[in-house]
């Protein structure tokens, strides 16, 4: 038997910053009956992947540890039990669990079939590679949670990330009023661009700007990155049994619960994954139907910020730690 062709693979051996990653080579994974395997042409990183090489994340690495939750490329391996993908589709991965094992940042990975989604013909590597966890992060909490409709005013925080991007464009697309927050006024322009109805920079006054542009106890849904002591103003800020989702913990401060506020006005508080979607058959279903075509009809649009070259990718790391992107960040192979 000839040895199996060795892959050059991102991994880290130990928590830290940036620096700690290496791109290893390592002997390519042997096909299971119902894997794909994918010759990777981008990455996408997310704010997940910083967390997860940290120690901070909700998932811990298990060393050495791959990284990485989702990717694009072309299929060049089906396994016999695998009926709906065909040698040379051009895919995207969905992202999955199981970081340390399953992790994306790699020339070519093995996926589980369920996991893997066709690319819409109008969109390049680079966006196909950007589009599955901002989507579904946002998919999960707005449509299956919060049931957005038409007229709901949505708060999103943290909106110049790709999940907060992505929101803008999901309650628009079912007829919401997205009102954004940046942590600075110098994003402003560029959120508003990307569909929000309204910005706020968080140095504002938080509770008198929503009020300002809402009035009062006109606050359906919040959608929230960050938590911390601002859950209190987003709180009084939300109408009577408005839904607070938080799906972040950016603030390095302690996030309190509204206690009074949440049982005065008989709120819902709740914290949210987007393994909540992937872990149920049927939401997952209705999460890829709605998320491919909203990608093939053009109303769901990934913002690529910058892209890097996979040797770039300590660097690529260093930039998505310095919050400076509005959208995704993509590394690209050959």
């Amino acid at each position: 038997m000839s040895p199996r062709k060795l892959v050059r693979t991102v991994r880290f051996h130990e928590l830290g910053g940036p620096e700690v990653l290496t791109i290893d080579s390592l002997a390519s994974p042997s096909l299971q009956a119902t894997d794909v395997r994918i010759a990777v042409k981008a990455v996408g990183l997310n704010r997940a992947d910083a967390m997860f090489r940290r120690g901070n994340y909700i998932e811990k690495a298990d060393f050495p540890s791959r990284i990485g939750y989702e990717a694009s490329g072309i299929v060049i391996e089906i396994g016999e039990e695998v009926d709906h993908l065909r040698l040379g589709d051009e895919v995207c991965i969905v992202p999955q669990m199981g970081l340390s094992q399953n992790g994306c940042y790699a020339e070519e990975i093995v996926v589980p079939s369920e996991y893997v989604a066709l690319k819409p013909a109008g969109l390049t590597f680079a966006e196909g590679a950007a589009a599955w966890m901002q989507y579904l992060t946002a998919y999960g909490a707005l449509v299956e949670i919060a049931n957005v409709q038409k007229g709901d005013a949505v708060l999103i925080t943290a909106a110049s990330s790709s999940v907060g991007l992505a929101a803008i464009q999901i309650v628009n697309s079912l007829g919401g009023i997205p009102i954004a927050t940046t942590l600075t006024g110098a994003k402003k322009a560029a959120v508003l661009k990307a569909g929000a109805a309204h910005v706020i920079a968080t140095q504002e006054p938080l509770l008198d700007s929503l009020r300002s542009i809402l009035g009062v106890n006109n606050l359906k849904i919040a959608f929230d990155a960050v938590g911390g002591p601002q859950i209190a103003e987003i709180a009084e800020a939300m109408s009577p049994e408005g839904t607070i989702i938080v799906h972040g913990a950016l603030s390095p401060e302690t996030t309190p619960f509204p206690l009074k506020i949440a049982l005065r006005k008989s709120l819902t508080v709740r914290g949210y994954v987007f393994t909540e979607v992937i872990k149920d058959i049927e939401r997952f279903r209705r999460a890829k139907q709605f998320i491919h075509s909203g990608l093939s009809e053009g109303t769901l649009k990934p913002v690529i910020d910058r892209s890097f070259k996979f040797e770039e990718i300590v660097a690529a790391h260093h930039y998505l730690e310095s919050n400076q992107q509005i959208g995704k960040i993509v590394v690209v192979l050959d």
